[in-house]
């Protein structure tokens, strides 16, 4: 019987691997921190041949974008085929935790008989499973499988155009020394965004940005060649992407063009070649989100796509309906809360700013030390900024952003306000509430928040799937959105405050707050609620009162928070009392004392926050006063 068993058992594996053989071969060539400045794509400045030459016998997918403006949450939606929103991902340099039933992609091709290698990015926000890769390392290859006839999933990421290749002169020159003066770019005859200085500076970094561009051209084309030379290239189907847009300001870590629009170039062999799909040198407009990579290499794979996952195929058999809408999200960059959602046809950016009091550019510690951001902060001090780069350094931001991103590619005219848009601003609005709605929106729940119910429940994706979780999702949903509606949604946010769910009264006394002055005839509400039994809440209702001009009962709270709260709890304290900017200097002295004892807010170990001390030195003036 034993006999019997093991000659079964050799029979199936051999015909799993005899059917895995004839599977095609993937290559994926992602980078870093770059938009679509890419000859392919109509750059007349760009230098990549190779990417070039891959695009004339390949399609160029021109309208392809990135779920976030940042690495990380984008790399975890890359990954799973989820929004970061939805899997708790979505704060940048936090530690989630997958549900059970969520897997990386690449363990299903793995079962399915495929090699899986990473050369050797993850940066996913949540703990890698085992099994996840056969080798996910710096020496991660296809030539390293035993079975040469086994098919692979091989990723290479290059890193050299990271932001940190514009701003360290080091590391710019390491990785552009081995250009030739004819990949050299003359930084005078660029074409520099409108949102930046058009100084020597600005545009220094410009040019850093398209040569670091031409070096990863170059490691492109070596792996281009790897395959050739091994005799693979006609057997295997090769994506190029980036994992989001340029690393400068405006742009990385923002939902704009500059920020998500990414470039995607796919070249598949003539044998296996669908319905019209891979026709060498097309280009189409078909909109693709990031997290469509993952079902997209499962499906080519010809491997069932899990029904959990959200992204969808747009290669192989059996393709579902086009999207007719990607979608994206800012969510915490280090140590500042922004939430931003995005949502885009093939011609609408929609834009919605759910903390619209923020300026655009807070201070936070990585991207202040670029050089372009070092140059706008000078010239903005000076006063000498053109109209379109001093715009994000107003107090606020409006609720609603609406472009053209056709016409319009720098997203410089809002056209929200405009009424010849107002159908489209209504469809976009509409698509965007659905999304949040659909999506299960786990950012619209402060962070404090999270922490307490992961614990309960075992992971952030399960936070809004519980029991009467549509209701619940509805109510947060529109409450979040009543927010930032002004003084007429104050009866809504009133009764928001007496809610049972401590999400839903965060969003009540925040929106209270947003209000300020003209809400002052209810600071009674905010100053019961000093005492809520939520540490996000209690901190929300104390900014509610300084916005009212009454931070007497306030500030001892807000200190209280700062000092004995769990960690993400001290930083919704600390950004409000920077917020508040002179109305934190009677504690001053104790905001110092409580940080004697504290190592700074980090994420996985990787970032210490600084906005505490950076506010007390602002009180202490020793810092020029930043928005």
């Amino acid at each position: 019987m034993t006999k019997i068993w093991m000659i079964t058992l050799a029979l199936c594996l051999a015909a799993v691997s005899a059917e895995a053989a004839d599977k095609p071969n993937i290559l994926w060539l992602s980078c870093e921190d770059i938009s679509a400045h890419i000859g392919c794509f109509g750059d007349p400045h760009a230098i990549t041949p190779n990417i070039d030459q891959l695009a004339s016998e390949g399609v160029c997918y021109t309208r392809t974008f990135t779920t976030a403006g940042v690495c990380a949450p984008c790399r975890s939606g890359i990954i799973t085929g989820m929004y970061q929103t939805t899997l708790g991902t979505h704060h940048m340099r936090c530690t989630a935790t997958l549900p059970p039933n969520v897997k990386p992609f690449p363990m299903l091709l793995r079962k399915a008989g495929y090699y899986c290698t990473n050369a050797s990015k993850q940066d996913y926000q949540f703990k890698t499973p085992k099994g996840t890769w056969d080798d996910s390392s710096k020496k991660a290859h296809w030539r390293n499988r035993e079975d040469k006839s086994q098919p692979f999933f091989a990723v290479f990421n290059y890193g050299g155009c990271h932001e940190s290749g514009i701003a360290s002169e080091e590391k710019y020159k390491t990785v552009t020394k081995n250009l030739k003066p004819e990949q050299r770019q003359d930084p005078t005859k660029l074409d520099l965004p409108p949102y930046y200085p058009d100084t020597p500076v600005a545009r220094e970094d410009w040019k850093r940005n398209y040569e670091l561009i031409t070096a990863m051209d170059a490691w492109a084309g070596n792996l281009i060649q790897q395959l050739k030379d091994d005799g693979l290239y006609e057997n295997t189907i090769i994506l190029f992407w980036s994992d989001h847009g340029v690393g400068l300001p405006r742009a990385k870590r923002w939902l704009y063009n500059s920020g998500t629009h990414i470039p995607l170039v796919v070249r598949i062999p003539e044998k296996y070649r669908m319905d019209g799909q891979g026709t060498p040198g097309m280009e189409t407009d078909e909109l693709v989100s990031s997290i469509d990579f993952g079902p997209t290499a499962l499906n080519l794979a010809g491997i069932e796509i899990p029904e959990h996952v959200q992204g969808r195929a747009f290669l192989g058999e059996n393709l579902p309906q086009p999207r007719d809408y990607v979608y994206g999200g800012r969510d915490r960059m280090d140590e500042r809360y922004d939430i931003i959602r995005m949502v885009r046809d093939k011609q609408y950016l929609y834009i919605r700013n759910y903390e619209p009091l923020k300026t655009y550019y807070q201070y936070m510690n990585s991207p202040e030390k670029g050089a372009t951001m070092k140059e706008l902060r000078r010239l903005h001090e000076a006063g000498e900024l053109s109209p379109e780069a001093e715009r994000y350094f107003a107090k606020s931001k409006p609720v609603e952003e609406l472009y053209d991103y056709v016409a319009d590619p720098h997203n410089l005219k809002n056209l929200a306000s405009d009424p010849s848009h107002a159908e489209t601003l209504k469809r976009m609005r509409a698509a965007h509430l659905a999304w949040v709605r659909e999506s299960k929106d786990v950012g619209l729940i402060p962070e404090p928040i999270i922490a307490e119910r992961v614990e309960e429940l075992g992971s952030e994706y399960a936070i809004l799937r519980q029991r009467d979780a549509a209701a619940y999702n509805q109510k947060l949903g529109a409450t979040a959105v009543a927010a930032s509606d002004g003084p007429s949604a104050l009866p809504q946010l009133l009764e928001a405050t007496k809610d049972a769910d401590s999400a839903i009264r965060w969003w009540g006394i925040t929106g209270i707050g947003n209000v300020g002055a003209e809400a002052k005839s209810h600071a009674t509400v905010a100053r019961t609620m000093l005492n809520d039994e939520s540490s996000a809440v209690r901190t929300a209702a104390a900014r509610a009162l300084c916005r009212m001009g009454e931070p007497n009962d306030a500030l001892p709270v807000l200190i209280h928070e700062l000092t004995t709260g769990a960690q993400w709890e001290r930083l919704h304290a600390a950004i409000v009392l920077d917020e508040i900017d002179e109305m934190a200097k009677p504690v001053a002295e104790q905001m110092k004392e409580g940080l004697k004892y504290q190592k700074g807010f980090n994420s996985d170990g990787k970032y210490r926050v600084r906005v505490t001390n950076r506010a007390l030195n602002e009180l202490n003036g020793t810092n020029n006063k930043v928005n």
